[in-house]
């Protein structure tokens, strides 16, 4: 009976083993079909938008209508790119080079897509990077300084978060412009130009984002000051600061995390407005160029761009979570 009930133990053991070994296995799998459906989710109705979208595709690769093509021209150019096939060809066609990487070749700059992103990723980076860092940094730094202090002073940053983050992007940039650049003359209004042109768009990205970064940082403070542990760590004479640096801010990483890696993910978006208002070089701008123009390749290829780095920038924080938790990687 106890080799039987051994032999039992020894099983479930191993049933137990295999099912914990299992479990990050699908995990990943989840995870990497969640990520090919989005990238394909986004590339299709991308792709439906702009081609139900009025205009004929052929007259943005010869110049717009006010190029008067004539309709020999306008023949040769649907059948060099396809455009004359049914519309179910076309899109298999595009699915085709989009699982190769290749979204065809860009209508108005006559180069390959891939080629006219990596020319205009470099400044959108440096913008997305920089409004990134400091959006969490204003954040943090803002949250650990009102959280669990008097009424008047968490009010007074609870309308302060309000206002930055419902502005306009644009009505801020204007505002900006207008104090830094026109009046006191500090800072250039235009251009990809050295450091100096880099502030005010990098402010107008940050700032908003810092905001509601605030306010999640903020609320799970407030809560995290009244646990057990933060009481206790006060009675042992610790320091408010250290009691912020050391309990709080670790315990408000979780959902930092979460709200920054959301919301960095989503920085294309406003490098669009952000990129125009400054005549900045980069992918936003190239994308309201692209879309003004009907150019289907390059809008697609933009947006599933922005699509995978959504997917890239969730994954690395799942990744986070047990680094800054373990209890999080023990429990999965």
């Amino acid at each position: 009976m106890s080799e039987l009930a051994a032999g039992r133990r020894a099983r479930s053991a191993l049933t137990t083993a295999r099912s914990s070994a299992a479990r990050p296995l699908g995990r990943t799998a989840a995870r990497v079909l969640g990520a090919v459906g989005v990238l394909w989710g986004a590339a299709t109705i991308t792709y439906a938008a702009v081609y139900l979208t009025p205009g004929d595709p052929a007259y943005a690769v010869l110049g717009g209508p006010d190029a008067n093509p004539t309709p020999e021209a306008l023949a040769a150019v649907r059948e060099q790119y396809g455009l004359d096939r049914p519309w179910w060809v076309q899109y298999l066609a595009f699915l085709g080079g989009a699982v190769t990487g290749d979204f065809g070749e860009s209508y108005q700059r006559r180069l390959p897509v891939t080629t006219v992103i990596a020319e205009q990723a470099g400044a959108t980076v440096q913008l997305a990077v920089a409004a990134g860092a400091l959006a969490v940094v204003l954040a943090v730094v803002w949250a650990l300084l009102t959280a669990n202090r008097r009424r008047a002073v968490r009010g007074t940053a609870s309308v302060v978060d309000l206002t930055l983050a419902s502005l306009p992007g644009f009505w801020l940039g204007i505002l900006l412009l207008s104090v830094f650049s026109y009046r006191l003359g500090w800072l250039p209004a235009i251009g990809n130009e050295g450091l100096a042109s880099l502030v005010l768009p990098t402010l107008t990205l940050a700032l908003p984002l810092a905001a509601v970064l605030a306010q999640v940082v903020r609320n799970v403070a407030e809560e995290t000051f009244e646990q057990p542990f933060v009481i206790s760590a006060r009675a042992r004479g610790l320091s408010d600061t250290a009691v912020r640096l050391v309990h709080v801010l670790r315990h408000s990483l979780i959902s930092l995390t979460t709200m920054a890696g959301y919301l960095v993910a989503g920085l294309l978006g406003g490098a669009v407005i952000t990129e125009t208002l400054y005549s900045r070089q980069g992918l936003g701008r190239t994308l309201l160029s692209a879309v003004s123009t009907k150019d289907m390749p390059l809008v697609v290829g933009l947006v599933v761009l922005s699509a995978a780095v959504y997917v890239l920038v969730n994954l690395v924080v799942d990744l986070l979570y047990p680094l800054i938790d373990p209890r999080l990687g023990r429990q999965a």
